[in-house]
């Protein structure tokens, strides 16, 4: 159970970042995960979940792919933010 609140805690500081770059992030509660979409582009939407890994714990893309550590949420919105954004 506390694993499960821990993921909820990084990926509600990840919302946040989103949220404050446009971004529409919504939290599911079962499995924890994060639901991102560009408001602009209603069919671009990735899953995002966190994980602990060896090293700590870490941002995870749906296929298993790291996006960052979750001691940098911000980070991980601009790698999220260039992936599902607008192309300049």
């Amino acid at each position: 159970m506390a694993r499960e609140h821990t993921r909820t805690y990084f990926l509600g500081k990840l919302a946040r970042e989103l949220e404050f770059r446009g971004f529409d992030a919504t939290l599911r509660a079962d499995p924890p995960s994060l639901r991102v979409g560009d408001p602009g582009a209603r069919l671009l939407t990735e899953t995002v979940d966190c994980v602990p890994l060896a090293e700590g714990w870490y941002y995870r893309w749906s296929w298993g792919e790291v996006v960052e550590s979750t001691t940098n949420p911000a980070e991980a919105a601009d790698r999220i933010a260039r992936i599902l954004g607008p192309i300049p």
